[in-house]
């Protein structure tokens, strides 16, 4: 227990967890020997049982339509290989009963009444859990899989979104209630599509999936003040940047003409637990050093020299010559692609010099996902300034391992939370919505509404 008071704007607000079992990356820890298979249903069991008995809201699958390349060549230092994302999900709806289930879903290079029909089918099996994060993209090389190549426009992207969702609400609003119900036909003519849909699904006790989305650019700001009903952000380490995203958040929302906690924001953040604070930061280092080893570190220093530089000294200097690209690309999914290369590359190097770093020791420095590290309490105090302030409504966790990653959190983190009266006891409802605090689906709030909208553009 703790006696601190807090003097907060929502003095009673909870924290809310999801854990986000990433696609792609190196942040897993996947080479240690207490590494489970990032195929085996058992791993993802395991991890969505563990989510579930700590009453988190939701299990977030990440996925990715094409293996990462770096320079012409499939990318081999990074987590790699992930079944499809709904199947994974429905097969372990039958294993879990409350938890949120959330599939990335990209809508550029998806069919929309097909994906509405999989997502709606998803909710009506788990009884009101699924959730869908919608991303989109625009390169060619994942395009290739579809025999499109880059056919959308980098302006177009959250067109094609906006169409997409908007076309996927009115398939799901145009579903039947119940077995003696007829369907609506929807009708939808966009920009980049054109589609004529009978709905085939029932509608979920929470009547249209949860909708995530992840875009930090203002374009994808404000796609999510629009339509998202959770943001899963980069904003949850720093308190200061959290809050400024959160105002910027809630003004977008409330410019889009909707409740300013309508939209929900979860951050995806790591956490490092040690029983001392020098056992927590003697942790977080050594998992550091793990997810930069000597060979990540040159190859994510490669993304912004656009070349391989698998031959240089990852204890030695950054290179003295300038990147040969102007912009960094997205064949790994860079955080910093379309950036210009030669100005990180100077701000690298300035950085490097200043404080004697090596490549390895700088890629380390600059890596921004430091996350939540210290002893339960001390991360439980910080959790509730964090949401109690408005700045999160609680995070994504991204574990450093898996599948027992979660232990700590679940077994000593939530105890700390529950103790001062700042996580839940046990789950009130059956539904993702019902967890999150949602209200009804946006197209679903005026009564008066015909039950399929009709989409035109």
């Amino acid at each position: 227990m703790t006696d601190r008071q807090y003097d907060f704007p929502r003095p009673d607000a909870q924290v809310h967890f999801g854990v986000f079992f990433q696609g792609v990356n190196h942040h897993t820890i996947w080479s240690d020997p207490a590494s489970g298979s990032q195929l085996d249903f058992e791993t993802f069991r395991q991890v969505i049982q563990t989510a579930e008995r700590g009453l988190f809201d939701a299990f977030f699958l990440g996925e990715g339509l094409r293996l990462r390349e770096s320079h012409g060549r499939i990318h081999d230092l990074d987590v790699v290989g992930r079944p499809d994302a709904i199947t994974q999900l429905a097969a372990l709806a039958a294993v879990t009963s409350r938890i949120g289930l959330v599939a990335t879903q990209n809508v550029t290079y998806n069919d929309p009444a097909d994906l509405a029909r999989r997502l709606a089918s998803l909710d009506a099996l788990s009884g009101g859990r699924a959730a869908w994060n919608i991303v989109t993209t625009d390169n060619a090389w994942t395009g290739a899989n579809f025999r499109r190549g880059g056919w959308l426009d980098h302006e177009q992207r959250y067109e094609r979104a906006a169409e997409f969702v908007q076309t996927a609400q009115a398939v799901w609003d145009g579903g039947p209630q119940g077995p003696a119900d007829r369907p609506e036909a929807v009708r939808v003519s966009g920009s980049t599509l054109d589609v004529s849909v009978v709905p085939t699904t029932p509608r979920s006790p929470q009547q249209h999936p949860v909708l995530f989305q992840a875009g930090d650019s203002p374009a994808g700001r404000d796609f999510a003040a629009r339509y998202a009903e959770v943001i899963f952000s980069a904003h949850g380490s720093d308190l200061d940047d959290a809050l400024a995203f959160a105002q910027d958040i809630r003004t977008r929302t409330i410019a889009a003409g909707r409740p300013a906690d309508d939209l929900k924001i979860l951050p995806g953040t790591g956490f490092v637990i040690g029983d001392t604070p020098k056992e927590a930061e003697e942790k977080a280092r050594w998992v550091k050093e793990q997810q930069v080893t000597p060979a990540t570190a040159l190859s994510l220093l490669g993304q912004v020299w656009g070349e391989d530089l698998s031959t240089y000294d990852p204890d030695g200097p950054l290179p003295a010559h300038d990147p040969v690209i102007d912009t960094i690309g997205e064949t790994r999914g860079s955080p910093r692609r379309r950036q210009a290369a030669g100005d990180i590359a100077r701000q690298w190097r300035a950085r490097a010099e200043a404080e004697h770093l090596s490549i390895r020791q700088l890629v380390i420095a600059e890596d921004r996902s430091r996350g939540f590290v210290g002893t339960p309490a001390a991360v439980a105090e910080r959790l509730i300034e964090f949401v109690r302030s408005g700045a999160t409504d609680g995070c994504n966790i991204s574990p450093w391992i898996v599948p027992s990653g979660l232990d700590d959190i679940v077994d000593k983190v939530v105890p700390e939370l529950q103790s001062r009266g700042a996580y839940r006891t046990e789950y009130t409802g059956t539904t993702l919505r019902e967890h999150l605090g949602l209200r009804p689906p946006v197209t679903r709030r005026d009564a008066g509404e015909p039950a399929a909208a009709v989409v035109a553009r």
